[in-house]
């Protein structure tokens, strides 16, 4: 489909080699040529007044994708990683790589977690998790993946984006621009946070970058109003609003018909209809009163906080996934759901004690995510949504400070993928024994991206947007392959 967002004429294709090799003032000269010629507008693909209009997918695939997004990077060798030798060797000092270039001495921490192998398919996962536990034959864990950065920052941006810089789209983005959204009244990209907290380095997570903003997320509050000052100031009707946006529209419309590449003015045009839209459905969407008791409490809503006093409880975090189900029944193309906000134990970022962070984060998703994969595989969307669950890194093996915390460690990490076309009950790959780095099967990120874009139908090399000259992927330019081994 991305094929149709370029230039297909040989004329077309000659009139970038031309642009794309003039230099100075020669290619100064050609850009005033092929704007004239509407090249510019056929490159980054015509105007369209519903850019979030359904687009067929380059193959059969799941319809949505909903990403809980561990903000922090979660402990693999205290939840899915199990590491008897680890174990084996509490206490002792080894030298390995605590951030780039740089080894340092260090005293091995094992995990005080019990771990268990789970369901027909014998998965290990910790005691930290004991609901989500009972769905292992739904899980496809991969336990060798690797990124780029040791800072949030960059790795957030890199397991959202692709890239450890600002600018480029988020995944979400790239689903709503290769797929389309289902439902006109909601947002293709939806995205809702910890209350405590949103992740580094903020919206730069869920943008558009370089795509027209009709692309980028939309960030959900999963209780009160869907979306702040949506609601219409006293005494303005819904008729009169109607009529207003109606006008605006059209003005604009007359506006860009005598203009090319106005890609941005009809995604602000799509914004003021959606915005309008939602006034209604967001409302309707949030509305939990037609859920049956029994499902609210299965997603944890009548649980209290917990003991910690950073804890939430399950509420907050079971609230959202409920949402998201909704969401997804509604059309929506992708979800994102952070668990973890703010500052150091207040997320995933066990530096000041990986058992004390445990005990905080743990149960607050345990619950939540059992009951959303029951909840879709008892209403028979599962095969059609992808669940991903992972952060933006790891741990490492080793203790850091008094508390017994854990540094950020990118070498070698763990996520799952549950429905949507993935092979439940399946572990994969392999860090090494201590669970320090990636060793077998190693699949960096942009490989999770093309296997989540394969699951939703989109072919990772074909799927491409023009801008600076290139042909953009979310995948980047070297290569990138789905991870076959947990395909379905």
């Amino acid at each position: 489909m991305a094929d149709r967002m370029l230039p297909s004429s040989c004329t077309g294709l000659r009139r970038r080699f031309l642009l794309e090799a003039g230099a100075g003032f020669t290619g100064l000269a050609l850009t005033g040529l092929l704007e004239k010629d509407g090249f510019f507008a056929s490159a980054a693909g015509p105007a369209d007044s519903r850019p979030l209009a359904p687009k067929p997918a380059h193959r059969k695939g799941a319809k949505a994708c909903i990403f809980l997004y561990m903000y922090g990077g979660p402990s693999q060798m205290d939840l899915f990683d199990y590491k008897p030798e680890l174990q084996k060797r509490d206490g002792q000092e080894i030298e390995l790589e605590i951030r780039r270039r740089s080894l340092q001495k260090q005293t091995l921490l094992g995990s005080k977690r019990t771990f268990r192998q789970h369901g027909q398919s014998g998965l290990w996962i910790s005691d930290a998790l004991p609901k989500l536990a009972a769905h292992a034959d739904e899980l496809a864990v991969v336990k060798s993946l690797w990124a780029d950065s040791f800072a949030h920052g960059s790795a957030n941006l890199q397991m959202n984006t692709g890239r450890i810089l600002q600018g480029h789209p988020a995944l979400g983005s790239w689903l709503s621009y290769g797929l389309g959204s289902e439902n006109d009244n909601l947002p293709g990209f939806v995205v809702m946070l910890d209350p405590r907290g949103g992740p580094i380095p903020g919206a730069a997570n869920w943008a558009a970058g370089y795509m027209p903003s009709a692309y980028q997320g939309t960030v959900f509050r999963s209780a009160g109003e869907a979306i702040p000052a949506l609601d219409p100031p006293a005494g303005v009707t819904r008729g009169m609003q109607r009529d207003g946006v109606d006008t605006l529209a059209a003005l604009n419309r007359i506006h860009a018909d005598a203009r090319t590449a106005t890609g941005d003015l009809e995604a602000r045009v799509a914004a003021y209809e959606l915005g309008f839209q939602l006034q209604a459905s967001g409302p309707e969407l949030l509305d939990l009163s037609d859920e049956s008791p029994a499902t609210l409490a299965a997603y944890g809503l009548f649980e209290k906080k917990g003991e910690h006093p950073l804890s939430l409880g399950p509420a907050p975090f079971g609230r959202q996934c409920l949402v998201a189900r909704r969401l997804v029944e509604r059309g929506v193309r992708f979800v994102q759901i952070y668990s973890g906000g703010g500052h150091q134990q207040q997320n995933w970022d066990a530096h000041n004690g990986v058992e004390e962070n445990l005990a905080i984060h743990a149960p607050e998703i345990d619950q939540p995510i059992a009951a959303l994969l029951a909840d879709l595989k008892a209403r028979g969307l599962l095969d059609e949504t992808l669940v991903v669950w992972g952060g933006e890194f790891g741990r490492q093996p080793v203790g850091q400070g008094a508390n017994g915390g854990r540094d950020h460690n990118p070498k070698g990490f763990s996520s799952f993928l549950a429905g949507g076309g993935v092979k439940g009950g399946t572990s994969y790959g392999e860090t090494d024994d201590l669970g320090h780095e990636a060793v077998v099967d190693r699949h960096h990120v942009r490989d999770l991206h093309a296997t989540i874009l394969h699951l939703m139908g989109l072919e990772p090399e074909r799927l491409t947007y023009f801008y600076g000259g290139l042909d953009q992927k979310l995948t980047g330019v070297q290569p990138a392959r789905p991870i076959q081994g947990i395909l379905a």
